[in-house]
């Protein structure tokens, strides 16, 4: 959602993305999203269609080109362009599309598939167009809807998950595909004064809330 470039707004940025991602909230916020994918009932997987490419030609791996585009206008609109990269610039959309390709994330994936579908046909249904064609004013709108939906439903886990890959696309390791130029770490500040050497904050173990869902054992 838009935010004015001014200061106070710009630690609210950080603020917010420093409790849920690095003082605990990201690994709470993790934790809930593997198990209940992991206590569901399988459900047959969800067929992407034909995988395409992004805008810039690379190769898609969970995603068609249209739901691609329906990813990247969400994930946006979580983590806006301001006067600090936004969610695209990141390539948030790129890592959601990788990571969703870990085998043991198939009960999220086929959630998180569910969901970008479902999200459409709410786009159709209240203004007869596609998600990415929307205002951002008309996505806020439903995503707030799904946000707002009664906890354990279908909707609010999507907005959840959502949320949390936005998280780790933009502030995890660039070789998982998100945090380009690392944009996200030097927002943060995570950076070495008077040289390029960037590093996660002290005491935050990627690795380890990455094993927590089943991610690279």
């Amino acid at each position: 959602m838009p935010r004015a470039s001014s200061p106070r707004r710009r630690l609210s940025r950080r603020s917010f993305i420093q409790r849920l991602s690095f003082l605990g909230g990201g690994v709470v916020l993790l934790g809930p999203a593997c198990k209940r994918s992991e206590e569901k009932a399988k459900a047959p997987p969800v067929d992407p269609g034909p995988l395409g490419t992004t805008a810039s030609g690379q190769a898609l791996h969970t995603f068609s080109t249209f739901e691609y585009a329906v990813v990247a206008a969400a994930a946006e609109r979580i983590l806006p362009r301001d006067e600090d990269p936004g969610a695209v610039d990141a390539d948030v959309p790129v890592y959601i599309d990788r990571i969703l390709q870990t085998p043991e994330l198939e009960p999220v994936r086929d959630d998180f598939l569910s969901g970008v579908a479902a999200l459409e046909r709410r786009a159709q249904s209240m203004f007869q167009k596609g998600f990415s064609a929307l205002t951002a004013e008309q996505q806020d709108e439903l995503l707030t809807l799904f946000k707002d939906s009664p906890p354990r439903s279908g909707e609010a886990h999507f907005f959840e998950l959502l949320t949390v890959m936005t998280l780790e696309g933009y502030l995890g390791d660039p070789s998982y595909g998100g945090n380009k130029g690392k944009v996200g770490w030097r927002l943060m500040g995570f950076d070495t004064v008077g040289t390029v050497a960037m590093a996660p904050p002290e005491g935050h173990d990627g690795p380890k809330c990455l094993r927590e869902c089943g991610v690279h054992k």
